[in-house]
């Protein structure tokens, strides 16, 4: 069991490692993609790329063995880094809805709202609060006030796990449940306008080849953004709900179960290359660049991508 439980994850840590190094790489390399909202995809990558080679392998061990091998520091440093980047990697993906919904909805200002100095400032809020956030509440351990006699009888030697007393596992919930909600608020609007302007197209154009057209951009967005929301929520929801719950049923939920609930959101940015960047062609196509070495040859950045 442990060892499939070994290949199973490290398989997951794989593939989240390369597919966001093949994010930064290519909107990093070639110069085509140097633009606004395109350093903000850079930007996730570079959280869920930290995430999968600082955080996730030392969670695969104690997930695995059951138990901590390194140390109380590096624990209390592990522990931080995990709630920075996991909180990071929200925060992004609630920047990318918002700046989705500027260059669908409002595409005559989106120039001049999305600047590069507004997406810098984006990507630096998320950096600084979730730094902030991550290691302020583990080394302040303002998160363990009023249940310090639980922990100390519930600790067993060599665990390293992060728990929430009831004011502090609200706090990441909320963050959640407000990123959630803009989300589905800024891609159901998204969805209406791509709606809008698919039957604007059908009216002007009656032809039979412009209404086939019409209808399969339409259900291109609908499963383009329905796959962004739910993949979203189907990772992250049951672990937020299992922290703001466990606090009021004694802390009583397996450890096993609890570790599921953390593993299936480091899925997320597992996922995150996939949704955000294997749905459009320019990133197929700089793949397909990098794998067959074209990178490499003089001038490589300035090839077109699309």
């Amino acid at each position: 069991i442990k060892v499939a439980m070994y290949v199973f994850m490290a398989g997951t840590i794989f593939v989240a490692v390369c597919g966001n190094c093949m994010v930064i790489i290519s909107i990093s390399h070639f110069k085509q993609l140097h633009s606004p909202s395109n350093f903000l995809i850079l930007s996730l990558g570079c959280v869920d790329c930290l995430l999968g080679s600082l955080i996730m392998p030392y969670s695969m061990i104690r997930s695995v063995e059951s138990c901590w091998y390194f140390g109380e520091i590096f624990c209390a440093i592990h522990s931080s880094l995990d709630m920075m980047m996991s909180i990071a990697s929200i925060l992004h993906l609630g920047f990318i809805a918002a700046d989705r919904y500027f260059a669908i909805c409002d595409p005559l200002r989106y120039r001049n709202k999305m600047t590069m100095f507004n997406i810098t400032l984006f990507i630096v809020i998320s950096w600084l609060f979730s730094f902030a956030f991550g290691f302020g509440v583990v080394l302040s351990k303002v998160n363990l006030a009023g249940i310090e006699e639980f922990v100390v009888s519930s600790s067993c030697v060599g665990a390293c796990i992060v728990i929430l007393n009831k004011e502090w596992g609200m706090t990441p919930f909320l963050t959640f449940y407000l990123t959630c909600s803009i989300m589905i608020a800024l891609y159901m609007k998204i969805f209406i306008i791509a709606k809008r302007h698919a039957h604007v197209i059908k009216t002007k154009f009656k032809d039979i080849s412009n209404s086939k057209l019409s209808k399969r951009s339409e259900r291109k967005a609908a499963k383009t953004l329905g796959t962004v929301v739910a993949v979203f929520l189907l990772c992250w929801m049951p672990y937020y709900i299992g922290s703001i719950v466990d606090p009021y049923v004694n802390f009583d939920t397996p450890a096993v179960v609890y570790d599921s609930f953390i593993w299936l959101a480091y899925f997320n940015s597992t996922f995150n290359p996939f949704i955000y960047a294997f749905f459009f062609p320019w990133f197929r196509k700089a793949l397909k660049i990098i794998a067959t070495c074209k990178i490499f040859r003089p001038n490589s950045s300035r090839i077109q991508i699309y």
